[in-house]
């Protein structure tokens, strides 16, 4: 702000041609938007991804005692077949939120 006020105040008592500041404005916005990345158009793997999640998740809840939150839960903890589930640790079962005693036992017994 000051430095403003000095240059205006310079360039009116000295009544020289000083430069005003917006070209130095304008230079530092190009040098920044020539630093910045092009925008991209997103691919379009992320959504047969979320699709895949979508099947597995649906795949899970044939499990018997396991519904769509369960499901979704187990899928987010990283299980995502039938048989990871199945195959897995009552403890590590026990860690995914949503998923009780019951529930594991009633998995425990496809083994």
């Amino acid at each position: 702000m000051i430095s403003k006020f000095l240059s205006k105040l310079k360039s009116i008592l000295f009544k020289s041609a000083v430069a005003p500041e917006t070209p130095l404005k304008k230079e530092k916005k190009a040098a920044k938007s020539a630093k910045t990345k092009p925008k991209t158009k997103p691919k379009t793997k992320p959504k047969t991804k979320a699709v895949n999640s979508k099947k597995n998740i649906e795949i899970l809840t044939t499990l018997p005692g396991v519904g769509a939150k369960s499901a979704k839960a187990l899928y987010e903890a990283g299980f995502k077949t039938t048989k990871s589930v199945i195959a897995a640790d009552e403890k590590d079962l026990l860690a995914v939120s949503g998923v009780g005693i019951n529930l594991v036992k009633k998995l425990k017994k496809l083994k």
